[in-house]
């Protein structure tokens, strides 16, 4: 069985999600709650990650999260996975550190959103996930649209993900905003699927509350998790 490693604390509360998930989809694969899988977690700090971004450090991003890898690799990883979409900002650059496989959230979404028939995907997730590329380039380079919100939006909707989602507050007023937007965007965009691009947000917006599906991004993440620890090489 190959063991999986969570590069995880960005943030706390979905890496104890990734977690939960991955051992209850595991014990689902195999159709039996006395089996677990084996897994490394390494809890690094998510306002590292938001600093180094910040202030455009790229190379450090690339080192701390590089290092992180690299340390699963040497205790027996034998596959990698980044809890957290913001941080796949230097996926590609991260992987080529480490010799075992990473799965990336970015390229899963885009699979799973294609499987869907998703035509123009709404994205929500951290200021730097909305404002930065690498999650659209994956849509855009097979001619896809994917549709942010406006910039006031996006300064908005981080805030409430930093300050209260990453330390496990949902309040209701916060879910009536979310859910505001996202209607907005159906609405003047003409979205019809809703990326969840940060690994909190499920935490406050579940199926039903849009007219739209939800693409839980953790979800399909830890689904190729499962994949990947029965996979032949």
């Amino acid at each position: 069985m190959k063991r999986a490693g969570i590069i995880g604390g960005l943030g706390p509360e979905s890496t104890v999600d990734y977690y939960k998930l991955f051992i209850d989809k595991y014990q689902q694969r195999v159709n039996s709650r006395q089996k677990l899988p084996e897994l490394y977690i390494n809890s690094i700090n998510m306002y590292n990650i938001f600093q180094f971004i910040s202030e455009n450090e790229i190379d450090k991003l690339i080192d701390y999260v590089g290092k992180a890898a690299q340390q699963l690799e040497s205790i027996g990883a034998d596959f990698i996975v980044i809890a957290a979409n913001t941080p796949h900002i230097v996926f590609d650059e991260v992987r080529k550190q480490v010799d075992v496989p990473m799965i990336s959230i970015v390229e899963a979404t885009y699979e799973r959103t294609k499987e869907m028939g998703i035509e123009n995907a709404g994205l929500l997730g951290t200021k730097f996930t909305m404002e930065h590329d690498f999650f659209k380039e994956q849509f855009w380079k097979h001619q896809e649209k994917i549709t942010v919100p406006s910039e006031e939006q996006q300064a908005y909707l981080h805030e409430k993900i930093v300050d209260e989602l990453e330390n496990g507050i949902v309040k209701e007023d916060t879910k009536k905003d979310f859910i505001q937007v996202v209607n907005q965007m159906v609405e003047e965009s003409g979205i019809d699927g809703l990326i969840l691009g940060c690994t909190e947000l499920p935490m406050i917006l579940k199926e039903g509350d849009v007219s739209i599906p939800l693409i839980n991004t953790m979800e399909i993440h830890v689904d190729k998790m499962v994949e990947q620890v029965f996979r032949e090489e």
